[in-house]
C-alpha cells in the first residue's frame, strides 16, 4: 500500500486559483496590492514544498508523480513569484510569461492523462490539468490586456472552474483517505520479526 498527499496538492491548487480568480476580477484595479502577498505567499510554499517533496521521492505508482509533483512545484513557484512581486510593487506581466511555460506543461499532461486513461477519473483529471493550463497559458496576454473586464472575467471564470474540479477530486480523495489509510502504520510501530 502507497500513502499520498496528493489531496493536500490539489485543496491548495483549488485555494490558490480561487484567490487568483478573486484577485483578477477584482483585486488586480485595486490599490491594496499588498494585502494579497500572505495568500499567494501560503499557496506557493505549501505548493513548492509538497511538489518537491513528491518529486524527490516518488511516493506515487508510476507517472502520477511527475503530473503532481512537477505541476506543484511550478505552481509554488509561480504563486511565489506573483508574492514577491506584488510586495516589491513589480509588473506581474513577466511572471504570466513563465506561467505560459508551466500551463503548456500542464495543458499536455491533461491531453495525456485522456490519451492514457490515468487516474480513477481521466476525463475529470485530464479536464482539470487542461483548465489549469489554459489559465497558465493565457496568463501573460490576459495581464497585457489587463484593461479588458470582460476578459478578465473569462478567466477569472476558467480559474473557478479548474478549482471546482480540483476540490472535488481533493475533498473526495480526503474522504476515501481516512478509511483506506486507517489500519496504515509506519514501520517503527510494528512488531518485530521474532522468528
Amino acid at each position: 500500500m502507497f500513502i499520498d498527499y496528493v489531496s493536500i496538492l490539489l485543496i491548495n491548487m483549488a485555494a490558490g486559483f480561487i484567490l487568483l480568480a478573486w484577485f483578477l476580477f477584482r483585486g488586480l484595479d485595486g490599490d491594496s496590492h499588498k494585502s494579497w502577498v500572505p495568500a499567494f505567499a501560503m499557496t506557493g510554499l505549501v505548493a513548492l514544498a509538497s511538489g518537491f517533496h513528491m518529486i524527490q521521492n516518488w511516493p506515487l505508482p508510476g507517472s502520477f508523480n511527475s503530473a503532481f509533483g512537477e505541476m506543484s512545484v511550478f505552481l509554488g513557484v509561480l504563486f511565489l513569484g506573483a508574492a514577491l512581486a506584488l510586495a516589491c510593487g513589480w509588473n506581474l506581466f513577466f511572471v504570466g510569461v513563465y506561467g505560459f511555460f508551466a500551463g503548456l506543461a500542464s495543458l499536455i499532461i491533461g491531453i495525456r492523462i485522456l490519451d492514457l486513461g490515468l487516474t480513477k477519473e481521466p476525463l475529470l483529471a485530464g479536464i482539470g490539468f487542461i483548465l489549469s493550463g489554459c489559465c497558465g497559458i493565457f496568463a501573460a496576454p490576459l495581464l497585457h490586456l489587463r484593461n479588458n473586464r470582460s476578459l478578465r472575467a473569462v478567466g477569472a471564470v476558467v480559474l473557478v472552474l479548474a478549482a471546482l474540479i480540483w476540490l472535488r477530486t481533493g475533498y473526495k480523495a480526503y474522504w476515501s483517505h481516512m478509511s483506506d489509510f486507517m489500519g496504515w502504520a509506519p514501520p517503527t510501530l510494528h512488531a518485530p520479526d521474532t522468528r
